[in-house]
């Protein structure tokens, strides 16, 4: 029986130079993991992985220009005009103990025992130069039935690495598969021990589901205790998380309706808090706090500007989403509309500054403020008057 293969012409020219280049010399070289799956599927690849016998010291021979990135795990990074090309040596792992990293690791054994290493079989795939694939577990199977499945037993799997089982929900959300039975299953038996992982990456997970095609998968991490550690409880409100798919894919905004849907079933308790216990930036914190605490968002055009000019752009754009979610309006559409109209709803967009009516004899201190304000909510109501002419008619009818 003929070993599968699958034309590697689309390539990119410095990694088949790469994989010839240690050929050459003796040993072997493929790509692996994920990379190889995304060939097969024709989707972008964004990262190419190689993984050869060579040990790391070999590999560096071998190239003008490399880096040793881990050299525990033997790792080194290929440097080329074109990418920086990470290479392994083929290994296998030893006990893990932290439910994250192995204790040990042994370099230089078979691609096979490599591959076996791995979390799922459509990532337990080896791809040669010349286009012939490994799959000693069912990978290719697995991708054409639309299936995540554990290498070897799930137990296994998550007790070595629990971020594992949120990389399956990810997984699922980003190429549309379903988490097999027993892969699921352990999930659900194995979810404590994602008390483990640090909160960094939990949230690089949750993101990267929340902006795919099918966000409301990041329920499914909810329901199976996965996110326990940073929830009060878990309640019927994920179910609703396929809202999230109808706002652009943009983190902050799909962040924000994400907090108005937990908050508002009770599943979390706090936006901010929930936000800064996986870690996120301050400033993220801060503008989804901020659009969560506008009680109401407004129906009218000279609302939303009123809200533009206090709260900025982000947030506010980040409170209509959240309404959007909640009562599946078009909050945002409006909002969006608004801002790139050229109606003005901030005082930088005001036709006169306060540089100029200082030039003109106005007091610099706290009036100027006050007037300026008054210019900004008239047109904020007449956008058609924001003009010199016409603002200056104002202050001096008043």
């Amino acid at each position: 029986m003929s070993k599968p293969t699958i034309p590697v012409c689309c390539l990119p020219r410095y990694i088949t130079f790469v994989l010839r280049r240690i050929e050459e010399k003796g040993y072997d070289a493929f790509l692996v993991g994920g990379c190889v799956r995304d060939i097969i599927m024709n989707r972008q690849v964004n990262d190419y992985d190689i993984a050869t016998s060579a040990y790391p010291e070999e590999v560096a021979g071998l190239f003008p220009k490399t880096i040793p990135t881990g050299a525990r795990y033997g790792t080194v990074a290929v440097v080329l005009p074109e990418d920086t090309v990470e290479v392994t040596t083929f290994r296998s792992d030893g006990e893990y103990r932290d439910g994250r990293h192995p204790e040990s690791v042994k370099l230089a054994v078979s691609i096979v025992e490599d591959l076996s290493r791995r979390d799922f079989t459509m990532n337990a795939l080896a791809l040669s130069v010349e286009g012939e694939i490994i799959d000693p577990f069912g990978g290719i199977h697995d991708i054409k039935k639309r299936t995540i499945r554990c290498v070897g037993t799930p137990d296994v799997r998550f007790n070595e690495d629990a971020l594992r089982m949120l990389r399956a929900y990810r997984f699922s959300a980003e190429l549309g598969f379903a988490i097999e039975t027993e892969t699921s299953s352990a999930i659900r038996a194995n979810a404590e021990k994602a008390k483990l992982i640090s909160a960094e990456r939990v949230r690089i997970e949750l993101e990267k589901t929340l902006i795919s095609k099918r966000p409301q998968i990041a329920g499914a991490m909810i329901n199976a205790g996965l996110l326990d550690k940073y929830i009060t409880a878990r309640g019927s409100g994920a179910g609703y998380l396929d809202r999230l798919a109808l706002l652009p894919e943009t983190p902050a905004l799909r962040w924000c309706a994400l907090c108005a849907l937990l908050m508002n079933d009770g599943i979390i308790a706090s936006a901010g808090r929930f936000l800064f216990d996986l870690r996120h930036d301050s400033k993220t914190v801060k503008t989804c706090a901020t659009a969560l605490s506008i009680p109401a968002f407004p129906n009218d055009r000279a609302g939303v500007k009123r809200l533009l000019a206090k709260h900025g752009t982000t947030a506010v754009r980040c409170a209509a989403a959240a309404d959007d979610t909640l009562h599946q309006g078009a909050s945002l559409e409006k909002t969006d509309e608004i801002t790139v109209s050229g109606e003005c709803f901030s005082l930088s967009g005001l036709a006169i500054s306060g540089r100029d009516l200082v030039s003109l004899g106005y007091d610099a201190g706290p009036s100027l403020g006050e007037t300026l304000s008054k210019l900004l909510d008239h047109v904020i109501q007449r956008p058609e008057d924001n003009t010199r002419e016409k603002l200056l008619a104002i202050l001096e009818s008043d």
